[in-house]
This record gives C-alpha cells, structure tokens and sequence, in this order.
C-alpha cells in the first residue's frame, strides 16, 4: 500500500488533487471561476516550491517525491494550457509557446529518464527556474484573464507566457546540448 510518509509528498499530491478542480472551474465560464482557478493554480504552483524546500530542510527526500513532484508539475501545467487553448483564452500565435512549453517538458523528460539510467543527472539550471516562476505567472495571469478588469493581468499573462516560451526554448537547447555527450 502506498503511504505518504511526509509534508513534500502530501504537497506534491494536493498539487496533483487540485487539477480536476482547476478543469472544473473552467466550465462554470464565470469571473469568480477564473479568479478562484487562478488562485488555485498559483497556489498549486507555490507547493512546488515548497514542497522542495521541506524535503531537503527535514531532509524526507523520498524515491516517490522525486518521481511525483515533476510529474505533478508537468500534469498541472499541461491541463492549464489545454484548458487555456480548449476555451480560446490562447489561440492562434499565442498556441506557439505552449507547445513549446510541453514539447520541453516532454523532451527533458525523456533526457533524465535516459540519463539516470547511466547514473548520470539532468540538474535543474537557474534559468530553467527563472522559466518555471515566469511560465507560472503567466499562465496564471492568463487564466483570470478579463475576469478581473482593474488590472491588465490578459497582457501581462500574455508577456510573461512568450517570455517563457523563449526561455523554454533556450533551457531546452542547454539541457539537449548538456545530454548529447552521455548519448
């Protein structure tokens, strides 16, 4: 039976947990649904910050922390983009970075799976982090969208999420590059 033994993990599930109430909120097609997703998401988003920094403070890494907590990250963003791009909230040019973004995801992936299995790691770069807080925000900002009109958070989303599709690009060239040596 699987136990989760420690805080990192429960936050790495609530993340996962969250995704069908992100999707849900969506189809209400509401203001305070957009909000309420929105918060939701960026909170998804801080336990993945969190759940690191409690790992390694309580020193409670675990096996399925480290396979969990990037696959949590992956599923959360890519069902935000899908929801985005299902309800027009991205459409045409803006579709570039998401793609971008999940081929990324999916190709770094792919890299550490291969790697660890020559006992060789991918390690996480400091504009890959930087990428990551930008691509959060943006998507986040993106989905509140129009709902809250006192602030441009459409525009803003929309900066931060081409920014992180640039930044997507360039992370996903240097950890290509990095990996080919061990290919």
């Amino acid at each position: 039976m699987f136990k989760v033994k420690n805080i990192a993990n429960i936050l790495t599930l609530m993340r996962i947990g969250l995704i069908p109430v992100l999707i849900g909120l969506f189809y209400i097609e509401a203001p305070f649904s957009f909000i309420t997703a929105s918060i939701l998401f960026l909170i998804a988003c801080l336990t993945d910050y969190f759940d690191g920094v409690v790992a390694r403070a309580t020193k409670q890494e675990s096996d399925i922390g480290r396979f969990l907590d990037p696959l949590a990250d992956k599923l959360i963003i890519a069902a935000a983009l899908i929801m985005l791009a299902g309800f027009g909230r991205i459409s045409g040019l803006t579709l570039i970075p998401a793609v971008i973004i999940l081929c990324r995801e999916i190709l770094v992936s792919g890299l550490r799976e291969h790697l660890s299995t020559l006992n060789v790691s991918l390690p996480v770069t400091h504009l890959s982090k930087w990428k990551t807080t930008i691509q959060m925000f943006g998507i986040g900002f993106l989905i509140v969208g129009d709902a809250l009109p006192i602030l441009p958070f459409e525009t803003a989303g929309l900066y931060c999420f081409w920014l992180a599709g640039i930044l997507t690009l360039i992370t996903g060239y240097d950890y290509l590059r990095k990996s080919l040596k061990h290919m």
